[in-house]
């Protein structure tokens, strides 16, 4: 029976481990115009998909995950990121 403890103990311990983790994941934002070409997380206008699909860099309509409450800091020759697209 001590194995059976020990394994459920040890479930436990990772399921616990496991949602703090995912608690202490930092909160994200869409930014729009900091990826550079073929380095967006999704969708950038019309003509692309998803995922590495920009075509220029900086590109107003192409989004990355930022970590919340950077984006309108992060600084490209085309200006600043925004939450919003930029057409």
């Amino acid at each position: 029976m001590k194995i059976t403890h020990a394994a459920l103990a040890a479930a436990i311990a990772i399921g616990a481990s496991t949602a703090v983790s995912a608690a202490d994941a930092p909160q994200m934002e869409k930014c729009y115009g900091v990826a550079k070409a073929g380095k967006n997380d999704c969708k950038a206008g019309a003509g692309t998909s998803c995922a590495g699909t920009s075509r220029v860099d900086y590109q107003g309509d192409a989004w990355k995950l930022v970590k919340a409450g950077t984006c309108t800091h992060i600084r490209t020759p085309k200006g600043f990121g925004s939450l919003t697209p930029r057409t």
